[in-house]
């Protein structure tokens, strides 16, 4: 069967532009395009039994066995979003808020509806209360208070480990959980002041987290997949409560431009954000909800969830 190549290089993209928005995760928009277990796959197939093949000169072994050509693809339809969207969605983030994230959850909203109902008749009792177990842990995290870690060597490196990790799960944003942790403006400072023994152990753990994470979720995915993937579902429901666009600010840290980012909110109605932060733009978000459901009714159309 030839690859659609085209196909994956624009979930890449769609994958890409998640990563660019605070709160959302590629790893969502692998779940909902039908990716999910090949992207986990691949990324769990590179380690150091592919380094050795590479050392000893087996490359196109090497490159078969961590599927190659689907990491590299996706990865160019990664890289295309980050370089041409990022300004664009920096734009809408800062004119346009709630109409985007109106947007994300519509989109994750129907992705979640259509992925549970192509499930029917398979599931258990088990999985409809892993569905319920994920769902609470995404609502806990989306509320959760943020805290300090000390910025020490050893935070550095677990901050890497869960972020990354995060950031291959649906539902939770990596950069979401920097800022719980209180470690996204170290992290940042360390980018822009160039602490390359910071940035190293980060990366150190940005490295474990991926091979060790991904292993884990191959593995769960290979024994227990039903199970596995009733949870992820869940975790993609219980996101809304991140990306439910009208949002009550409780608490803020001020970032290394001197803006204030919002580091805990709480959903509320439309109505009430309109008399407590300003203009809840209902009929823009409304429209914006459901072109988010309707992409995903076209999409759902033409790639259909695999069993």
């Amino acid at each position: 069967m030839t690859e659609n190549w085209l196909g994956i290089y624009l979930r890449g993209v769609a994958m890409g532009a998640a990563d660019l928005v605070p709160g959302v995760s590629g790893g969502t928009i692998a779940l909902i395009t039908g990716i999910y277990d090949r992207f986990i796959n691949a990324i769990s197939s590179v380690g150091l039994a592919t380094l050795k093949s590479v050392l000893t000169g087996k490359l196109g072994e090497a490159w078969t066995a961590s599927d190659g050509n689907f990491l590299v693809v996706l990865g160019a339809g990664i890289a295309t979003a980050i370089v041409s969207l990022a300004s664009i969605l920096n734009y809408l983030m800062t004119a346009y808020p709630l109409p985007l994230w109106s947007t994300f959850c519509g989109l994750v909203l129907a992705s979640a509806i259509h992925l549970v109902l192509s499930m029917r008749g398979r599931w258990q009792v088990r999985e409809y209360c892993l569905l319920v177990f994920g769902i609470g842990c995404a609502v806990f995290v989306g509320l959760t208070q943020a805290m300090q870690l000390p910025t020490s060597t050893g935070a550095f490196f677990l901050a890497g480990v869960i972020a990354i990790s995060a950031m291959i799960l649906p539902g939770i944003s990596g950069s979401f959980l920097l800022l719980l942790m209180g470690m996204y403006q170290p992290i940042i400072a360390a980018v822009v002041g160039g602490d390359l023994l910071t940035l190293a152990v980060f990366a150190a753990g940005c490295v474990v987290g991926l091979m060790g994470f991904s292993r884990l979720l191959k593995a769960l995915l290979a024994r227990a997949q039903q199970a596995t993937m009733a949870t992820l579902y869940g975790f993609l429901l219980g996101s809304l409560v991140i990306l439910w666009p009208w949002q009550l600010p409780v608490s803020a840290m001020t970032d290394r431009h001197g803006d204030s980012r919002t580091i805990q909110s709480l959903p509320v109605t439309p109505m009430e954000y309109g008399e407590t932060v300003g203009d809840p733009m209902l009929l823009l978000c409304v429209l914006s909800f459901v072109m988010g459901g309707v992409f995903v009714r076209l999409l759902s159309s033409r790639a259909p969830v695999r069993p």
